[in-house]
């Protein structure tokens, strides 16, 4: 999968990451495409590290939502404590 194909990717990803975690994101649709974007890689790439599944295979879905719903997590913990 080119580029082009991670960032859609990502996007959708991220985009079900959101509808996972209902509630107010403190960047906004922006920031939770690119968190999206970066769960999708981040998780792909761990899950083939691991050699849960090869390139192109379902299960990649999988670990890119995880991705994308553990980075939404995270970045939520840390936007709430900067914010006043």
């Amino acid at each position: 999968m080119g580029i082009i194909g991670w960032i859609v990717f990502g996007l959708i990803v991220g985009a079900l990451a959101k509808l996972v975690m209902p509630g107010k994101d403190p960047g906004g649709i922006v920031v939770t495409s690119l968190i999206g974007i970066v769960g999708a890689l981040l998780g792909g790439f761990i899950g083939r590290a691991l050699n849960f599944y090869g390139p192109d295979e379902p299960a990649g879905f999988l670990m890119a939502f995880i991705g994308a719903v553990v980075l939404l997590a995270g970045y939520r913990m840390v936007a709430g404590q900067r914010a006043p």
